[in-house]
């Protein structure tokens, strides 16, 4: 008997194993990008199953989120990051931007195949602190971030991630919610380095009635990349943002 529940528990433990499937970028790369609000929607409810649902039928191969909670009170103390990454059957990466509630709070990214290599970068942000987390695989590299309310802490956030896009020996993927318009000071700035890979005249917020665009990706002008696919995802009550999502071949 007591060999069988070895070998039963064995089993559970090898069934919940993830797979890591290599992303091989010449058959197409689906990325999406997801503000999730720690999975709190416009309803005021806070459902990761909706949220985790959202993210599995965009099909994507990685997932960059923003506004992820980490042991904070007001998600029960949920690793919301690993919580999603269990639903969707994928490897997930936290990093901290502050502490918050009992916790952490930061941003997050779900992946098919299993990082290689991940970095983290302090961001400006006078209003609460912020990063960039960094996360490479065999053949390329997607970066998420959540950039600050002010525009001098967005300015003075461009040389980390411009410095972080030009050192990548891969090409590199750059996702989130940068809160300033493709058309403002930050969004030409950045226009200057990076091309716009999701389409820059769909609105991505507020999520029921979105007016604004805030929410992209983006990868360095040397980067020669084809996209297949692009498109926001008509999702207006599960966050305030609504998801993006592209498919690029590179």
């Amino acid at each position: 008997m007591k060999q069988l529940l070895i070998l039963l528990v064995v089993l559970v433990a090898v069934s919940c194993e993830l797979t890591n499937e290599v992303i091989r970028p010449s058959e197409g790369v689906t990325l999406m990008s997801y503000n999730v609000r720690s999975g709190k929607g416009l309803d005021g409810k806070r459902d990761l199953d909706r949220t985790a649902a959202v993210i599995r039928a965009a099909q994507a191969d990685v997932v960059a989120l923003q506004e992820i909670d980490s042991a904070a009170r007001r998600s029960e103390g949920k690793d919301v990051a690993a919580v999603l990454g269990k639903k969707c059957s994928m490897f997930h990466t936290f990093s901290k931007a502050i502490d918050f509630d009992g916790g952490g709070y930061g941003v997050a990214l779900l992946s098919r195949e299993k990082p290689v290599a991940v970095q983290r970068f302090a961001l400006p942000g006078r209003e609460e602190a912020r990063t960039l987390l960094v996360v490479e695989f065999k053949h390329f590299i997607v970066a998420s971030t959540h950039l600050s309310l002010t525009a001098e802490d967005r300015m003075a956030s461009l040389s980390v991630i411009d410095s972080v896009a030009m050192a990548a020996r891969k090409p590199i993927f750059i996702a989130g919610d940068w809160n300033a318009t493709p058309d403002s000071e930050f969004g030409r700035k950045l226009g200057e380095t990076m091309q716009y890979l999701t389409d820059t005249a769909a609105c991505t917020f507020p999520a029921d009635e979105p007016k604004t665009v805030i929410d992209y990706i983006v990868t360095p002008h040397k980067q020669t990349v084809e996209v297949l696919h692009r498109e926001v995802i008509n999702e207006p009550l599960v966050s305030d943002h609504r998801p993006l999502k592209i498919v690029v071949k590179f």
